[in-house]
């Protein structure tokens, strides 16, 4: 078990700090026991009415215009405005882009904070941390994502994993540095299962974890004999972090390939054709249904990222000109994709009662350029953009935060990347002012000093 040296600030009664919860590594991978989530409750790590809380959160990798989606600005010069109308919606006080008539359908059920930004450089990459861990990754520190943070404090419900991505993890946005996808320096065995498939394909499977047809007794017997060989030979590397991280990695593993819940949530053909379709058949589409499969089968946290890259594909990076994404490329192919799609996700978590559960956040990295370029698209732009929240404690049909008259700087409650991440957090019932083992075995709080929850989306 890693230990910091040092004693914690806070002591329960049988003696045990709440440090000493924090440093404890193994059990993430495997789940607390009872005992041990009461003890965390009584620190006040976790709040007993919140712990079945969970999270699907949409990242919209490429990064929408606020203006041509949720920030419309009808007043402004048409180089500024673009070329979409805004439409009413079903909360009174929001008018959106009406390239998403489904959102508008629903925009009772969501909460817009349309003053979103940083300072950091505008490239995706940076934002792409800033949005998922709260903070950009200097000194050679790699912060981890929201739901690795999760997965160390609460560990799992079922045999499934408790943080997922889907359909895989970011990749090459022309950074070249990290994302913000993994569980940084708290360690391997608490980085997210990536799916690394299209759930809409028709021969999909998950690769790797779910035993396929051909995968016989023989060949599970052979993971049991090499397990006890582990426990018989090894005794005396059993203290150490390395023994541990291959022990909890074996059981995930073990414990997924031979779960039949796990089989049965990651099985589409489950769903009536219906739902298939009413969610899209496509990517995205197929994997915000089973978001909600997972959520619903145990999983804590699931990612989707609406696209792995920037590069050859149609995208919300719309430069105008190849390799990007036109404004019209947004308009035909990604806008309905991903009106469609999530639509159908709220709807049925509504309908299932599970939405008041489930905190649905749809963030992205930056913004686009208030001025439509020489090449017809919108460029970068970190100053000012729109996320929005659903479900997880959310009141609906709000905004928060105000634009200035060309959606280019907040000019109302600017919001910070850390304050997303942190009411991510509070949402999910974490104490803010809890702390995690750092580099060095140092502490390293879970949100910066003075970093808040968006608390108006929930009063």
């Amino acid at each position: 078990m890693l230990q910091i040296t040092g004693e914690g600030s806070v002591r329960t009664c049988d003696g045990v700090t709440r440090r000493d919860f924090l440093q404890a590594g193994a059990l993430g991978a495997i789940g607390f026991s009872l005992p041990q989530l009461a003890a965390l409750e009584a620190l006040g790590e976790v709040r007993k009415d919140h712990e079945d809380r969970s999270v699907i959160l949409i990242f919209n990798l490429g990064a929408p215009s606020q203006l041509d989606t949720f920030d419309p600005k009808p007043d402004a010069p048409g180089e500024i405005r673009g070329p979409f109308k805004p439409i009413p919606t079903a909360a009174p006080d929001i008018q959106i882009s009406e390239i998403l008539p489904l959102h508008a359908r629903i925009a009772d059920r969501f909460s817009l904070v349309r003053s979103c930004h940083h300072g950091a450089a505008a490239v995706h990459d940076t934002g792409h941390q800033m949005m998922q861990t709260g903070r950009l990754f200097t000194g050679g520190i790699n912060t981890p994502h929201a739901g690795c943070v999760l997965s160390y404090l609460r560990g799992r419900k079922t045999d499934l994993p408790p943080f997922a991505i889907l359909p895989e993890a970011m990749g090459n946005t022309g950074g070249g540095m990290p994302h913000g996808q993994d569980a940084g320096f708290l360690g391997k065995a608490y980085d997210p299962f990536v799916l690394n498939a299209d759930p809409s394909k028709p021969d999909f499977k998950v690769p790797d974890l779910l035993p396929p047809a051909q995968l016989g007794e023989a060949r599970l017997e052979r993971r049991r004999k090499l397990r006890s060989i582990v426990d018989e030979t090894v005794k005396n590397f059993e203290a150490s972090e390395n023994a541990q991280l291959l022990d909890s990695n074996f059981q995930t593993a073990f414990r997924l390939m031979t779960s039949a819940q796990a089989r049965d949530a990651f099985d589409l053909s489950k769903e009536p054709q219906k739902v298939r379709e009413r969610y899209g058949l496509n990517r995205f589409g197929q994997c915000c249904l089973l978001a909600r499969r997972l959520i619903e089968a145990g999983v804590r946290f699931v990612t989707v990222n609406t696209f792995i890259t920037v590069f050859d594909e149609i995208t919300w990076d719309i430069h105008g000109s190849k390799p990007f994404t036109s404004i019209a490329g947004m308009r035909d192919i990604v806008a309905p994709m991903y009106d469609q799609a999530y639509s159908a996700l709220i709807e049925d978590l509504s309908g299932r009662g599970l939405l008041e559960s489930t905190l649905v956040c749809n963030l992205a990295e930056f913004g686009r350029t208030p001025r439509i370029n020489p090449a017809g698209g919108r460029d970068h732009w970190p100053q000012c953009w729109t996320v929005y929240f659903a479900g997880g404690g959310v009141k609906g049909g709000r905004v928060v935060g105000r634009s200035d008259e060309i959606g280019a700087y907040p000019a109302e409650r600017p919001v910070e990347p850390a304050e997303v991440v942190a009411t991510i957090f509070h949402s999910l019932g974490l104490n803010l002012e809890a702390t995690l083992p750092g580099p060095q075995g140092r502490p390293f709080p879970l949100v910066d000093f003075g970093v808040h929850e968006i608390k108006e989306l929930f009063s």
